[in-house]
């Protein structure tokens, strides 16, 4: 197992190869099929009413090119050595074509969060006043040039043109890349959602104590005490702070769990793995929860439409509802949608 050192590449990959040949086309077949039917299964699972965002066309986009991929090694396994266009393809093509990819995926981290945070925040404070037409081109374009981009720095990078180069001369070898952009973000989400945890933890025991589950309109539903005020603005972070937690640990506990494992004992994901359309909707809901945490005092609940996450109803940190004949509860009471 070999890496390459920081000093020697730009791009600040490791880079490991197997100690003896090993034909991986099988291997990689395989663990691009599981992440299709991974995207299929979350995409499938989102609730659908959710308003046009950046990360929505993105998330899509991850899958095309997951899907383009698989066609690609399929084609090439089927028909072992071929020539396309001039181009002669053989099984080497499909190690290469995965790296290439796993390049891409590994630049995309951060771009994806600081352009998907971007939208939130001109969406959230009403910027954005383009039409749902002019809306749906103008992220279908920012997608495809964000793509663009990164391919086009990603194959024109000497010191990964060189990795590629190298990797050719030991063609029965296909090494894998370690993206360090998602390594730093999961760090940062994940030390940052331990800082508020232990900032609000006995707010969040506190409404953890008091969640109760019952069955509301033919949906299963959890409810904790809502405290009353007197207007629909929500006055204090703190108290913002630990519904924020509960709603989204509700929601991302496993995953959370699963990326402390992964920073602990440093397991290193290849980077056509690591980026998957999962990751991408965590992401999301880390995002759109400290947008509502920053911009706690603004949140006027008569005049604002909330952001929609497709898999967090955050909507019962804020509006408190009533329901009738429902046992003998503190009244009025917040409701979470399962």
């Amino acid at each position: 197992m070999t890496a390459l050192s920081p000093e020697n590449c730009s791009f600040q990959y490791q880079l490991h190869q197997p100690d003896h040949p090993l034909d991986v086309n099988s291997l990689l077949y395989l663990i691009i099929l599981g992440k299709i039917l991974l995207n299929i299964l979350t995409l499938g699972m989102r609730r659908k009413n959710t308003y046009q965002n950046f990360m929505e066309y993105f998330c899509i986009s991850l899958a095309f090119v997951d899907l383009l991929l698989l066609v690609n090694i399929s084609i090439i396994s089927y028909f072992t050595d071929f020539i396309l266009l001039g181009i002669r393809f053989t099984k080497y093509h499909i190690c290469l074509f995965t790296q290439i990819i796993s390049f891409t995926y590994g630049f995309l981290h951060y771009p994806v969060f600081l352009i998907a945070c971007i939208d939130y925040c001109l969406n959230f404070f009403k910027i954005n006043k383009l039409s749902s037409k002019c809306q749906k081109l103008f992220y279908f374009f920012i997608v495809i040039l964000i793509w663009i981009s990164v391919l086009v720095y990603v194959l024109g990078d000497p010191a990964i043109y060189q990795s590629l180069k190298a990797q050719n001369v030991y063609s029965y070898q296909c090494p894998f890349y370690v993206s360090i952009q998602s390594y730093w973000l999961s760090f940062s989400m994940m030390l940052i959602l331990l800082v508020a945890f232990i900032t609000s933890w006995s707010e969040v025991i506190t409404l953890i104590q008091a969640i109760r589950i019952t069955s509301y309109k033919n949906e299963t539903i959890l409810y904790f005490p809502f405290s009353s005020h007197s207007s629909y603005t929500v006055n204090s972070k703190k108290i913002l702070l630990s519904k924020l937690i509960v709603c989204f640990l509700g929601t991302w506990l496993p995953f959370v769990l699963l990326q402390v494992v992964i920073i602990l004992f440093k397991v290193q994901i290849p980077a056509y793995i690591e980026m998957n359309i999962p990751w991408l909707y965590f992401v999301n809901s880390f995002l759109i929860a400290v947008i509502y945490w920053f911009n706690c005092h603004k949140l006027y609940l008569r005049e604002i439409t909330l952001l929609k996450d497709p898999f967090v109803n955050w909507k019962c940190c804020f509006i408190p509802l009533t329901i009738n004949n429902l046992e003998q509860i503190e009244k009025p009471i917040s409701i979470i949608i399962c």
